[in-house]
């Protein structure tokens, strides 16, 4: 009969040591030989024809070892049913002793999901942000800045005997949220372009627009909207930090190096997105990837207590993502391999938690109260 002996320790670390007796072992120990024994190939027998006692004399040590690497996770398996301990990552073995026709006893180390509390997030208060205004001048300056961009660009576009352009060489001339300008270019010519002197209809046709009023109603409607998606992003962040502080939880070393992986790679697209490449950067900085670490350490353990925090709100609240709203949300995912990536498991559940954390946020603005 299996026996184990389980200690908590600091940071969810859970050590399990477990024993159990031959006669638990054995038919695990004959399955194992047979497995190997088929597939051994020796001088004078044919692959799968090795007598088994030649077949375990032959594998040795190795064969130990498989045995083992087959046993250990299945007696952890067997030794964590009925518990609290659900580990959230691989499981690190120790073999304490082992001979054939013996005890086995080894001790496995895993980290658990940690025990997390949350206070009473039914009360969370907080401010929502107020909208930026989006003012003239601030059409004004974007409409001129893409102007000094467009006027520099046609000084070098080629146009025809005739000197017509070819078509609309931008859409999104801004690169702000989601306009797009896909009316038909105008029959200005490139000369004329880098010859006028301030925005005017030629110049909102080329780029698109009817006229220069036109163009201007385009970007101030589109920096409305990105002004209301970035104010209701803060106001998330706001209730975010009301669940990160109300948490407690000991937030697992694995979870937080993950974190702080994450925001690496974020760092990483960022300077990509600048043109230089990470070391060069952070040469630049005067700081090191382990410097970079411990300073974002402390950030790191606050988000991951936030969504640990937010996943006891949903397991609280009963929120939930079906298979059927999970796979809706990969059917609309247009990049054939970035969908086909969804069909393993792991990726499929990794959204699924995503999911359902957004729901669960969607859920807490319900319930907040705006002081």
């Amino acid at each position: 009969m299996l026996t184990k002996n389980i200690v908590k320790q600091a940071k969810s670390i859970v050590e399990v040591q477990i024993s159990a007796p031959w006669t638990d072992l054995e038919s695990r120990w004959n399955e194992t030989l047979t497995k190997l024994a088929g597939e051994l190939e020796l001088p004078g027998f044919r692959k799968g024809q090795v007598p088994i006692s030649m077949a375990e004399q032959n594998l040795g040590s190795k064969f130990q070892e498989e045995f083992l690497k087959v046993v250990m996770p299945s007696l952890l398996i067997e030794a964590l049913k009925g518990t609290d301990v659900v580990p959230i990552d691989y499981p690190r073995y120790q073999l304490v002793s082992f001979v054939k026709g013996g005890q086995l006893t080894f001790k496995a180390q895993v980290t658990g999901r940690p025990e997390v509390k949350v206070g009473n997030y039914k009360s969370i208060a907080v401010t929502r942000p107020v909208v930026k205004q989006i003012m003239d001048a601030d059409v004004e300056k974007l409409v001129d800045d893409l102007f000094k961009r467009w006027k520099t660009r046609s000084s070098y576009v080629k146009t025809s005997d005739d000197n017509q352009p070819s078509g609309n060489v931008m859409s999104n001339p801004t690169g702000a949220g989601s306009m797009s300008f896909n009316q038909p270019a105008s029959n200005t010519s490139a000369s004329a372009m880098a010859s006028a002197d301030k925005p005017d209809d030629n110049f909102a046709k080329a780029v698109g627009a009817q006229s220069l009023v036109e163009l201007k109603t385009k970007i101030k409607t589109d920096l409305e909207n990105e002004a209301k998606y970035n104010n209701e992003l803060d106001y998330e962040e706001l209730i975010l930090q009301e669940v990160e502080k109300m948490t407690i939880c000991d937030a697992p070393e694995i979870l937080v190096q993950d974190e702080l992986n994450r925001m690496l790679v974020g760092l990483q697209r960022r300077v990509a997105d600048m043109g230089l490449l990470l070391e060069d950067y952070l040469k630049g900085q005067n700081k090191t990837l382990e410097g970079l670490k411990t300073e974002w350490r402390g950030q790191a353990e606050k988000n991951v207590r936030m969504e640990l925090g937010l996943a006891e709100i949903a397991r609280n609240e009963k929120v939930e993502i079906t298979d059927a709203e999970l796979q809706a949300e990969i059917d609309k995912i247009q990049d054939g391999k970035m969908k086909a990536q969804f069909e393993a498991a792991e990726p499929r559940l990794h959204l699924k938690h995503s999911l359902r954390q957004i729901r669960t946020l969607d859920l807490l603005k319900t319930l907040v109260k705006n002081s």
